[in-house]
């Protein structure tokens, strides 16, 4: 079973620092999809009375879940992040594969695939990450902000025990944490050792009500995180609309007739009578301790497993992407109807770049994405949500994202005359000020301001969610065609190059590297009675294409998702070569072809077809050795006049394999994991 492992920090800022520097590719995303603000405009938002540059983030998800994931979230136009979901069980065993992002989205994966300490580490190291790196672009933390938000879960046992408490405490107060971290920032980069890293990582927490937890849980849970001091957001289900809406909308309006959502996941979750009673009374605590309380809409959509995708042992599964758009917003709607603008609203449900601006009209904050960035490009999408926001803004005059809200769909006079307790004159200049384009907070002070904006996105909401109920682009039959595929087998080298395989992977985990054009004939040696070996030749071995792929074993947990969009049959996460950053992962691994590096001794440990082989330097030689042989051969004309011992017949593909790898992957100056891994002496 794949598991995760995390990175050295020292390894993770010297790549970053490198890469920065290069200007080229940081942690394999193509320097033009760094995000830049936009001139003359402000994105900000505040979630819970914190600023944020921006209302995008990734959900809590595969993209938030370990550092690397972390700063290319940030490095795309993240600002608000919600970190992946941890709870009391952290050693889930997860079915592979995971994900399945074919049409609209489905997986079976819900909680961090780390253990709490090693969770705790991932986010504080993140944090440290992306401060670095700002440092490093010259950008201010006064006009830059950002904000880490929690997700927890499942249960009060659970938030009570000792194990989650200690992830609170570390999160809330990481002193410790990141003074020895401070410490593993390499020498060449010591000045960083002083930045002025956040004393707190985050004091506001989404609890993640897993399908199925009782109502009275629900509450318990969340007054227990405001009465530890935590401002607090419930994440709140689709089943909150009841089975006849629910199936109205999938069934009817958008046309997944293929998709059925069981009876029980309606019978054993909250209903909208319940969540209303809960959120009401919550809503009146929060006010009372000086805390922020809000909801989120929305968790994922039990489906039936009707797909061969996953492991057959999942009956269930979840539903996301376009589909789950339509729900979300239609619950949006809803819950303004009853509670107004009394509660703000984050969301996550079906985000791209064609809706990102429109779930800002509607006064989201933050708007988190996760199945979007699974697709072709990856992280690279995110930046295109934030570009689609500031034209939108620009076309309708808007300079800040409040002003925004107001002007999106026209609704701002008609706003503007439920806003109580405005003076006429202050109305006038309202008015005028939306007439001409003018600077509508300006005009009317920042709490008539925030009044009028709260109005407008009721207005919105009402306006806008009809029309994407019954938008084409959400139906059935524009998601109904999977990625194409070719028919022809993955093989360990040369594939089409599609280069799909990098950006798909959440964890950042396949990669490129490059090597010659090469052909070996498959040279076979077996010892003379007398001394000596001799030398048959079967087949040739050869290489054709510039650009290879490969994987990181570290960072893979084996989702899926490069299969999904691979236009060749097998997986580069399981056909491409595996890497490992630790010899003893290696060993561990039996079952898994797969390479690994000792940085101590040079020695280049490798398993192919099952077979296991080691190169190490010796001199003007390497020693290539395996089961039953041992050899020292000259990288030259490795057949020419090998020395050692064979007890059996010593293939020379895998030495091949071996040194081509060794050049491709580990050679000085390679932009990977490894090469940094091995440079800081390995994982430790």
């Amino acid at each position: 079973m794949a598991h995760l492992r995390p990175y050295p920090f020292a390894a993770l800022v010297r790549r970053a620092l490198r890469e920065l520097g290069r200007g080229g590719d940081v942690f394999d995303l193509p320097r033009a999809a760094l995000y830049r603000p936009a001139p003359g405009l402000d994105l900000s938002v505040a979630f819970h009375g914190h600023r944020a540059a921006t209302p995008l983030g990734p959900a809590a998800g595969p993209q938030s879940q370990m550092a690397q994931n972390l700063a290319l979230c940030w490095l795309t136009g993240s600002r608000i992040f919600e970190l992946k979901t941890v709870q009391v069980k952290d050693d889930l065993q997860i079915p592979r594969p995971c994900i399945d992002m074919a049409t609209v989205g489905y997986n079976v994966e819900w909680s961090q695939e780390l253990r709490l300490p090693e969770s705790l580490a991932e986010y504080v190291k993140g944090r440290m990450l992306i401060e670095v790196m700002r440092e490093r672009l010259g950008l201010e933390p006064e006009t830059d902000p950002l904000i880490f938000d929690l997700s927890v879960g499942y249960d009060l046992a659970g938030l009570r025990s000792e194990p989650v408490q200690g992830f609170l405490r570390g999160m809330r107060d990481p002193t410790r944490l990141v003074d020895a971290l401070r410490r593993e920032i390499p020498a060449e980069w010591a000045r960083y050792r002083d930045l002025d890293f956040p004393a707190a990582i985050s004091d506001t927490v989404t609890l993640s009500t897993f399908h199925g937890c009782p109502p009275d849980e629900i509450g318990r849970m969340i007054l227990f995180l405001l009465e530890q001091g935590f401002h607090a957001v419930v994440k709140l289900n689709p089943m909150l609309l009841g089975p006849a809406r629910t199936r109205e909308l999938l069934h009817d309006v958008m046309g997944y007739a293929d998709l059925r959502v069981p009876d029980t996941a309606f019978e054993r979750d909250t209903r909208w009578e319940q969540m209303a009673g809960f959120v009401d009374r919550l809503g009146r605590r929060a006010a009372e301790l000086g805390r922020g309380f809000g909801v989120k809409f929305s968790n994922t959509l039990i489906v039936e497993n009707h797909r061969s995708f996953f492991p057959a042992s999942e009956k269930e599964m979840y539903l996301s992407g376009p589909p789950l758009f339509v729900l979300a917003t239609n619950l949006v709607q809803r819950f303004r109807a009853e509670f107004g603008a009394r509660f703000p609203i984050s969301y996550s449900a079906g985000i791209d770049r064609g809706n990102f601006a429109d779930a800002v009209a509607l006064g989201l904050v933050p708007v988190t994405v996760c199945s979007d960035l699974l697709k072709p490009r990856g992280y690279a999408r995110a930046t295109g949500y934030l570009e689609a926001l500031a034209e939108r803004m620009r076309a309708v005059g808007a300079t800040h994202v409040g002003d925004f809200v107001i002007r999106a769909f026209g609704h701002g006079a008609e706003a503007l005359d439920r806003v109580p307790g405005l003076e006429p004159a202050e109305r006038e200049r309202a008015l005028a000020a939306l007439a001409s384009g003018g600077d509508l907070r300006a005009a009317v002070g920042e709490a008539a301001h925030g009044a009028w904006r709260d109005q407008a996105a009721l207005l919105n909401t009402d306006d806008y969610v009809p029309r994407a109920t019954r938008d084409p682009r959400y139906a059935a039959a524009a998601h109904a065609k999977p990625p194409r595929k070719l028919g022809s087998p993955l093989a360990l080298f040369d594939c089409v190059t599609c280069h799909k395989c990098v950006p798909v992977c959440p964890n950042d985990a396949n990669f490129a590297f490059v090597l010659p054009k090469l052909e070996q004939p498959i040279v076979k040696l077996r010892a003379r009675a007398g001394g000596g070996f001799e030398a048959r030749e079967e087949g040739r071995l050869a290489i054709a294409r510039k650009a290879q792929y490969a994987n990181f074993a570290d960072f893979c947990n084996e989702c899926g998702n490069c299969d999904v969009f691979c236009p060749e049959d097998g997986g580069p996460y399981l056909v491409k070569p595996r890497f490992f950053g630790a010899v003893a992962d290696w060993r561990a691994q039996q079952a898994l072809d797969g390479f690994a590096l000792d940085p101590a001794s040079g020695t280049l440990h490798g398993r192919v077809s099952g077979r296991e082989y080691a190169l190490a330097p010796a001199g003007e030689r390497e020693r290539y050795s395996g089961r039953g042989f041992s050899l020292l051969l000259d990288p030259a004309d490795p057949a020419a006049d090998p020395r050692g011992e064979a007890a059996v017949e010593v293939d020379l593909a895998p030495y091949h394999i071996l040194r081509w790898i060794r050049a491709g992957v580990y050679a000085s100056g390679q932009a990977n994991y490894l090469t940094e891994l091995a440079e800081v002496g390995g994982r430790g």
